[in-house]
């Protein structure tokens, strides 16, 4: 048999191939560059380079680039009417210092910013608690919520059906000193030396505009905050009951610190809202942000300044500002916000 081989590999004319050289060549051809790690997490990738590039370019142009833009007409003193223009540096910044209705503006924002996610987000928590948990005990059940407490969420939800102009205008009618529902009531009451003019007492003004965006913003964490609390598992519940603990304790001790990260989440979209606050302003207040600027917040400022006095380049300086001053707000609220102890259930 091996001298059949050799005279077969003689009749060819060519060497019989050694023994595992076209196992090594087959390896090879397998082994190549195409088929390498590297080049698998190149094509992997370029995929995902593929569908990001578009949304990319996008926002470079419609959301970077306009931030860059305002830099640079804070340094100008462009009216917004023409395209004339002349670079002035950091004059627009050094007369925001000197600038008193700005910084009443600003202390109007950040006022806003104290109180407006305290009472919102604190009534939010405690309705959706009783909405949820603060009912009696039913039969078969370890926590219920208050009876009827389905209508009470369509009810408190029922303002985020509106918009926020149609809002502002019905509380505009409730406020006015002259045939308003607030003086109405008063007057039914037998308490007519409790009129207003509401909204034109510089005293009374800007508390008005907080109870309008109370009222306006309420209902949406009442639904958020009771989502959240029907997610947590009612053994917990149960296991607090058996322990003796009452509606307060339960709050503090069970509902609250596992609902943790949604009300950071809403403390810091109600933040946003105070820093911004332009819809209510221009709509309710008098001459937008009166009387004499004791509702002025920084957009309304802003607006009037671009848009009335032809400032534009002076009215960017003023939302640099207010981006600085929102970035500082973002930087504080997730730093204030994290927690090394993580809950979970």
């Amino acid at each position: 048999m091996a001298s059949d081989s050799r005279t077969a590999a003689g009749a060819t004319g060519a060497p019989a191939p050694p023994a595992g050289t076209g196992a090594k060549r087959g390896a090879g051809k397998r082994g190549g560059p195409r088929n390498s790690p590297h080049y698998r997490t190149y094509l992997k990738y370029r995929f995902i380079a593929g569908f990001l590039a578009v949304p990319l370019v996008l926002y470079g142009i419609l959301v970077v680039s306009p931030f860059f833009q305002t830099f640079w007409y804070s340094l100008t003193d462009w009216t917004g009417l023409s395209s004339d223009f002349a670079f002035v540096g950091l004059d627009n910044f050094e007369r925001l210092l000197d600038d008193e209705i700005f910084r009443k503006a600003l202390w109007h924002n950040v006022l806003l910013l104290l109180v407006l996610p305290v009472l919102t987000l604190g009534l939010g928590v405690f309705f959706a608690f009783m909405l949820n948990v603060g009912g009696r005990h039913r039969r078969g059940e370890a926590v219920a919520g208050v009876r009827g407490s389905h209508f009470y969420k369509i009810v408190y939800f029922f303002p985020q059906a509106l918009s926020i102009a149609i809002v502002v205008v019905l509380w505009k009618y409730i406020f006015n000193p002259a045939g308003g529902l607030l003086n109405g009531v008063l007057t039914v009451l037998g308490l007519e030396e409790w009129h207003q003019s509401w909204l034109g007492d510089p005293r009374l003004a800007f508390w008005c505009v907080v109870v309008v965006m109370v009222w306006a913003n309420v209902g949406f964490y009442v639904v958020l905050f009771s989502a959240a609390m029907g997610s947590i598992p009612r053994e917990i519940y149960e296991a607090a009951l058996l322990d003796g603990a009452g509606r307060v304790a339960t709050f503090f001790r069970v509902t609250l610190p596992l609902m943790r990260d949604t009300v950071q989440t809403g403390w810091v979209y109600m933040g946003i809202m105070a820093l911004d606050a332009f819809a209510v302003v221009h709509i309710l207040t008098v001459n937008q942000g009166g009387p004499a600027y004791s509702t002025i917040v920084t957009p309304v400022y802003l607006y009037n300044k671009a848009f009335q006095d032809g400032q534009a380049g002076y009215a960017t300086a003023v939302a640099v500002a207010l981006l600085i001053v929102t970035m500082i707000f973002a930087v504080v609220a997730m730093t204030l916000g994290r927690s090394k102890d993580r809950i979970e259930f």
